[in-house]
């Protein structure tokens, strides 16, 4: 049989007509009339690759080589006989149900996400109690959190680039204690600060990354919190 005698037998076997074969191949965005379907099926025009594709699909052609070009070489079952076929699919399916030879199906995890604090207010415009709880709302969060993190706020300027940008989310571990160097959440004097604390013979500095911010000395009469350091992954 030629393409168009298999579209045709295909098609009175799914009981469609010409029109509504049309219609289905609607699906696939494939605007044909039924015209079209009547001249694929006289041999008059050819489908395209993408529209014989479709009609296999509508009209369920399985082995798309047998049907349309003959004896498929690689068929399994070429040599077999109906009962042979049968036999042969009564195997398959204890192959398939055996724990041996059978597909295990991927185990799907959910992803869980993290319920984490949000400052309301970014670093640099804060206030002495920042760590209240007013002062956060809580939302989840599926990207990866450092597991020391405690809470999270945004920045507010550029006084912490390259590394650090402006409206950045960074995660902060919650701690009254840092080392010289360390990165932290700092209130001083009526602001909020991100910035590396150093402490030197001199005094204790806040230390912006972006050269062209002046180091902030806390003095003895300023008053000073430590809300944290940066959390690392």
């Amino acid at each position: 049989m030629n393409i168009g005698q298999v579209i045709a037998q295909h098609r009175k076997k799914k009981g469609l007509s010409q029109i509504d074969l049309s219609k289905e191949l609607l699906k696939y965005d494939i605007h044909v009339g039924n015209a079209a379907v009547s001249s694929w099926e006289k041999g008059t025009n050819t489908p395209t690759a993408i529209q014989l594709l479709a009609l296999c699909r509508i009209l369920e052609i399985h082995d798309i080589y047998t049907e349309f070009i003959g004896e498929n070489p690689i068929d399994p079952f070429r040599h077999l006989n109906d009962d042979g076929v049968l036999k042969a699919y009564e195997y398959i399916e204890l192959l398939e149900g055996s724990e041996k030879y059978g597909k295990k199906s991927a185990e799907i995890l959910p992803i869980e996400g993290r319920k984490m604090k949000i400052a309301l207010t970014s670093a640099s415009a804060g206030t002495g109690n920042f760590l209240d709880d007013e002062n956060f709302e809580e939302l989840e969060f599926y990207d990866p959190v450092p597991k020391k993190a405690s809470f999270g706020v945004y920045l507010d300027g550029d006084s912490m680039e390259p590394e650090f940008k402006n409206e950045q989310l960074i995660w902060i571990e919650q701690t009254d204690s840092l080392e010289s160097g360390d990165l932290g959440l700092f209130f001083m004097d009526g602001l909020t600060y991100f910035k590396k604390f150093v402490k030197k013979k001199s005094g204790i500095f806040l230390v912006s990354l972006n050269a062209k911010y002046k180091p902030i000395p806390v003095s003895e009469y300023s008053t000073f919190k430590i809300f944290g350091k940066l959390a690392v992954k």
